[in-house]
């Protein structure tokens, strides 16, 4: 079988979560003997590409390179349908000719690539990452820093995310609600909708994603969190499933530490504002010196927050920098216990399931798509975005260093990629048996 896996950016320049379970999942659909190709794009503003399409091989599964400097967004609605990329993905599925499309994150290729696949015929299925199909900042965290649950009627809080993101709020006193109720009142007059822009765009998003999901033959949400917000916002849960990310790691038993060694606490992953890192070292200055040793993994850069964060951080803080895949299970070795702090939702990090698989007990943010691992032996969870309850947390766990340890005897997390990609491909099966009517004989191998 070919598949062809659109995701929005991938390795070797970006390598986050989505990257990595993409070419998990590519990796995995090789090995059993399928035709993979990954299809990523190149932000505008990266370093240009040779042309607007370029194929390279990574870790020997070749990629297709689609470079928005070539094809910029020109207009806010073409960060989400972008109608002059559709012949570029029409040449890539030509050309492609896949018996699957599956899309892990569609920025960059814009719903237009749903759409186009759709209409060439492709079934088409969607792995959901984050939330990209009703949020406009993808996040679920409002203009003011709370949590959200999804677009209201009049888009009045996509409005106030919009305007923060244009550096508008706080610093003007903008009243999204107003504003949303004329550019509501207006569409009914039918205005000249260019007296609207941008704000039509940021109204019209919502429900143009909508239903352009409804092309998806299939979407797999990896917690139920994620699942019940897709399903909160209207999205047909006909077509969605469940179904959890899975690792693969040495799952041997967790070395001991030196004797009479410090609590060990660390964090490994994106060094940005709503992944909470400043909050994790700010609870940390109010330790005893000397009774913790806090590692921070994640790209070492010049930008203000990294700046901020040395500034904030003590001496029994390093700042380690990143780290080769490969040597994943030895840095989560040399950790007591791994912090997610992170202000938004979240949604399954790997890094989260890989520090469960390797006996790491973790501390996380308690939102719902982190605390739903936690299952009363594996870790702990503090209120998102508290400092206070963060620190009075890590003072405990710092003050008792044996009886924090021993969480890790009873942390653990069971679920392969293998078991994973079984269900990827349960999901490809039932996509082609539902539109042909026959059970496809080549999904237990390759095709010929």
């Amino acid at each position: 079988m070919k598949i062809a896996l659109f995701v929005h950016c991938f390795f070797p320049d970006h390598f986050y979560g989505t990257e990595t379970y993409t070419l998990h999942v590519a990796k995995s659909l090789r090995a059993r003997g399928h035709h993979v190709t990954v299809v990523t794009g190149v932000f505008q503003g990266e370093p240009r590409n040779r042309a607007i399409l370029t194929r390279y091989i990574y870790d020997g599964m070749p990629v297709v390179a689609f470079d928005k400097n070539y094809l910029p967004h020109m207009t806010l609605r073409e960060t989400y349908w972008q109608e002059n990329a559709r012949p570029v993905l029409r040449q890539i599925l030509d050309e492609l000719r896949p018996d699957i499309v599956h899309v892990t994150h569609l920025e960059n290729h814009t719903a237009v690539l749903v759409d186009e696949a759709k209409a060439a015929g492709y079934p088409v299925v969607a792995t959901l990452t984050d939330f990209f199909g009703f949020c406009y900042n993808s996040k679920l965290q409002s203009a003011d820093g709370e949590l959200c649950k999804g677009p209201n009627q009049l888009r009045t809080n996509c409005i106030a995310c919009y305007e923060k993101a244009a550096g508008n709020w706080p610093r003007r006193n903008y009243k999204a609600s107003i504003a949303a109720k004329r550019l509501y009142y207006g569409l009914k007059r039918h205005r000249d909708e260019r007296q609207l822009y941008p704000i039509g765009d940021v109204v019209k998003r919502p429900q143009t994603l909508r239903d352009a999901y409804k092309h998806y033959d299939a979407m797999i949400a990896p917690t139920q969190f994620l699942y019940d917000a897709y399903a909160r916002n209207g999205f047909d849960t006909r077509r969605l499933s469940l179904s959890r990310f899975g690792v693969d790691l040495d799952r041997r038993e967790k070395p001991a530490p030196a004797e009479g060694a410090p609590l060990t606490i660390g964090y490994i992953g994106q060094i940005a504002v709503h992944k909470g890192v400043d909050l994790l070292i700010e609870a940390t200055r109010a330790l005893k010196p000397g009774s913790f040793r806090l590692k921070i993994y994640g790209p070492v850069d010049e930008s203000p927050y990294f700046q901020k964060l040395r500034r904030l951080a003590t001496e029994d803080t390093e700042f380690c920098g990143t780290f080769p895949t490969a040597e994943f299970r030895s840095v989560l070795d040399g950790m007591d216990v791994l912090t997610i702090p992170s202000t938004w939702y979240e949604n399954s990090p790997l890094v989260l399931l890989n520090a469960l698989a390797s006996h790491t007990p973790v501390v996380v943010s308690s939102v719902q798509g982190l605390t739903e691992f936690l299952d009363g032996g594996n870790g702990w969870s503090f209120e998102r975005g508290s400092v206070e309850d963060l620190t009075r947390l890590l003072r405990q766990l710092t003050e008792a260093p044996a009886k924090t340890r021993a969480y890790g005897l009873n942390t653990h997390y069971s679920r392969t990629i293998e078991v994973m990609v079984d269900e990827v491909v349960d999901t490809y099966d039932a996509v082609l048996t539902t539109r042909v009517g026959t059970r496809q004989k080549y999904l237990s191998g390759a095709s010929t």
